[in-house]
């Protein structure tokens, strides 16, 4: 198997690139979606999070009203970094225990991580690392418009993440997002071009981690 560590700012068009590599052929392991499961009553973040936050955090039905949470974690850089001490753990223990379950396979595994380190690149042995970027500015409009967020709102979750210059500085490849979709999906072939080569010839040379 071949694992691809994707990652890019909010708003970059990250899961578009995702979906049209699943198009192609590629496993997904959504960080994000696992992120979802973690925090539902029988998850293992579920607790925790009521534990720190407080049953504010909890909508009508007792389930994490996660619009409320990030809110809340969001508004303050203490919030946010006791929000990720909680879900960070659990969320990289799943992701490990998914891309072990392809070993040995001929895949290429995306593994679909907003807030890609250094440290992920280690933990889940990622052999490739895919950044989506575009500019902030564009990020900022897409979020606005076509998700609904509030500027404030936008701007505040731009700047809790990582800058874009260090987030591509730690590439193997750069999908530059800034224009059109025939665009992106030229290079998105692309790159799923050299991801293919990549793993026969790791299946070639008898490679399996």
């Amino acid at each position: 198997m071949l694992a691809v560590g994707l990652t890019g700012g909010i708003g970059s068009g990250k899961s578009t690139v995702a979906d049209l590599l699943v198009e192609r052929g590629a496993v997904l392991v959504d960080a994000d979606r696992i992120a979802h499961e973690v925090v539902e009553p029988s998850g293992p973040a579920y607790k925790p999070l009521v534990e720190r936050f407080g049953t504010g955090i909890l909508s009508a039905d007792g389930a994490i009203d996660r619009k409320a949470l990030a809110a809340l974690a969001f508004s303050d850089p203490e919030q946010l970094a006791a929000l990720n001490a909680v879900t960070h753990p659990v969320i990289g223990a799943e992701m490990l225990e998914r891309r072990q379950s392809y070993e040995g396979s001929d895949r290429v595994v995306l593994l679909d991580i907003p807030l890609l380190r250094a440290v992920h690149r280690e933990v889940l042995n990622l052999h490739v690392v895919v950044v989506v970027d575009c500019p902030v500015d564009v990020a900022i409009e897409r979020l606005v418009s076509q998700r609904g967020f509030d500027l404030e709102d936008a701007k505040a979750r731009m700047a809790a993440q990582m800058s874009r210059e260090e987030r591509v500085a730690g590439a193997d490849f750069v999908v530059d997002n800034s224009d059109g979709r025939d665009e992106l999906v030229s290079q998105v072939e692309t790159l799923w071009a050299d991801l293919v080569q990549m793993e026969q010839s790791r299946r070639k040379s008898g490679e399996v981690t």
